[in-house]
């Protein structure tokens, strides 16, 4: 963040009131674009802050603005300005040392783990790219001890000592978030801004976090002191839910402008005014909503024609047995024998790094280990000369691995809903007036009407992902696998895109592979649950409802 040598500064810190950050009539922008026009806020000691809102409503650039990487900006003063704004500023004492862990950072180190991945040059075929170990030690002095890593109190309060020495790419989201987390706290960073902190974390982890924000924000509202002594905490959410208990203040931003600012009971008092006169209107919206996907499905189905997605009922979608996976002697997954057939939801369950992905990924093909083992996907084995474009044909994936790798390509919205037709990443074939008419009618069922040319890369994380669960069902497929499906998403695309699957799965036509930590992610149609146990024998359980 900068400010110009034109701009009016004024000396931040208050003594009396000890003023950490001021924005007084500012506006948001990076080199092309202005986000938020007119921002006034301040964080004092002895707050600790929530900030909230939907997605695309202007939260994500707020923050971006106070890690630095978009420019916080006076306005120009005007004569007509009440005594209020009459001096625009912008100055923090966190200038240069703030960090953030989000979704997005994870995502974006995955991709930088893609970038530099040379198993096609080394021998063996096997990159397995920084350790946990090493990724930390790059913020900390050449001279220190690495082995002092295993008993750091950071990496302790992280709860990952036990993970330090497995590939970044090995591990799972939350893993990942937990090591961003550490390395952020070693750096000496005076800031740090958590987004969506429990978004995929098993109970083990919930647990861990919310130990590090009793020990962190705790710390951070008894203390009266300015920058210096400790990191300071800003929480962002995406759900007011699991909301830590050291948040005294919440500023919420909507359509791209602050819509409130204040504490804590204040804000949840607003909250429970608003339940109250919504209510009635959710209520219509639902029904409205799953009618509105049904006549959608049905349009869908129909354009594909009789021969879309015929599958015999006799044999099972998928079936797995006897598989074990691992690497580095490591087991992921230990003699497991498992089927799917039509109709049959699944949910998939258990802790972080317990083999959730990895055993979507033999599905999917992502996995290599698919080909030493007996997987079978649609009545035909992996391996025995099936194409890989006739098995994606009968799926669709929504995956943290999938929005990586969409990161990297983007393009415009209707392109990306199309491209889930072709099963491809990015859309490279001529656009037909059916898919059209069928992209443009999932996107306003999805609440992105008139934004069809717009870039995907600039959306936010979470209408990112509710972008790509729609592309997963444009083209109602037989199987639709679900990892997390609702991480980054707020209230309103959480309960539209819950509603989305429930409908779906009705149909009769889509079978659901679900996974999720959260209890209230859990679908009404999911009777059969597979529950993964790591390090233990057997590593798996598989409950019937």
């Amino acid at each position: 963040m900068c400010i110009g040598k034109s701009y009016v500064i004024l000396n931040s810190m208050d003594k009396g009131k000890k003023q950490l950050i001021i924005i007084k009539n500012c506006h948001i922008q990076d080199a092309n674009t202005i986000y938020l026009s007119d921002i006034t806020w301040t964080m004092e000691t002895g707050q600790s802050w929530l900030i909230i809102g939907p997605n695309g409503g202007g939260k994500a650039a707020f923050l971006k603005a106070l890690a630095g990487e978009y420019e916080c900006v006076p306005n120009v003063r005007s004569e007509h300005m009440s005594d209020e704004h009459a001096v625009p500023l912008y100055t923090s004492c966190f200038e240069h040392s703030t960090d953030i862990v989000s979704l997005e950072r994870a995502a974006y180190l995955i991709e930088e783990e893609q970038k530099n991945d040379e198993s096609d040059y080394i021998e063996g075929g096997v990159d397995h790219g920084r350790s946990g170990r090493k990724f930390l030690k790059e913020v900390l002095s050449p001279t220190d001890d690495d082995k002092q890593l295993d008993t750091n109190p950071h990496v302790r309060l992280c709860g990952i000592e036990h993970i330090l020495d497995r590939g970044l790419k090995y591990m799972s989201t939350g893993e990942i978030r937990r090591t961003l987390l550490c390395r952020s706290l070693l750096s000496g960073k005076k800031l740090l801004i958590l987004s969506d902190p429990f978004a995929g974390l098993d109970v083990q982890s919930r647990g861990i976090l919310r130990e590090f924000f009793s020990t962190i924000g705790g710390r951070q509202v008894s203390s009266s002191a300015e920058c210096n002594d400790m990191p300071r905490l800003i929480v962002a959410m995406e759900r007011y839910t699991e909301i830590p208990d050291c948040i005294t203040h919440v500023l919420e931003f909507k359509d791209r402008d602050i819509s409130f600012t204040g504490t804590r009971a204040e804000y949840e008092t607003l909250l429970e005014q608003r339940k109250t006169a919504q209510a009635p209107l959710l209520a219509q919206e639902r029904q409205r909503f799953i009618q509105e996907v049904k006549d959608l499905h049905e349009q869908t189905v129909a354009m594909q024609g009789e021969d879309g997605q015929k599958i015999d009922t006799t044999i099972p979608l998928v079936a797995m047995n006897d598989v074990t996976v691992g690497w580095d002697n490591h087991t992921v997954l230990d003699h497991l024998t498992w089927s799917l057939y039509q109709g049959q939801h699944w949910l998939i369950r258990g802790p972080n790094g317990s083999g959730k992905t990895t055993f979507l990924e033999l599905i999917t093909g992502d996995n290599m280990q698919v080909y030493c083992n007996d997987v079978s996907l649609f009545g035909q084995r992996r391996g025995t000369g099936e194409s890989i474009w006739d098995i994606k044909a009968k799926l669709g994936i929504v995956s943290y691995r999938l929005h990586v790798d969409y990161r990297q390509v983007g393009g415009d919205l209707e392109s990306v809903i199309i491209s889930g037709f072709h099963d491809s990443i990015g859309l490279y074939e001529q656009k037909t007036d059916n898919e059209i008419l069928a992209a443009r009618k999932w996107l306003a069922l999805g609440g992105f009407a008139g934004r069809e040319q717009e870039s995907f890369c600039s959306m936010s994380y979470g209408e990112q992902r509710a972008l790509l669960i729609l592309r997963a069902a444009v083209k109602c497929p037989p199987v639709l696998i679900l990892d997390e499906p609702c991480h980054g998403l707020d209230d309103a695309y959480r309960t539209k895109i819950l509603q989305l699957l429930e409908t779906i799965a009705a149909t009769g036509t889509t079978t659901l592979l679900h996974v999720t930590h959260d209890a209230s992610e859990v679908l009404p149609c999911e009777k059969h649950i597979l529950e993964l146990h790591p390090n233990e024998t057997p590593m798996y359980t598989i409950i019937t409802e």
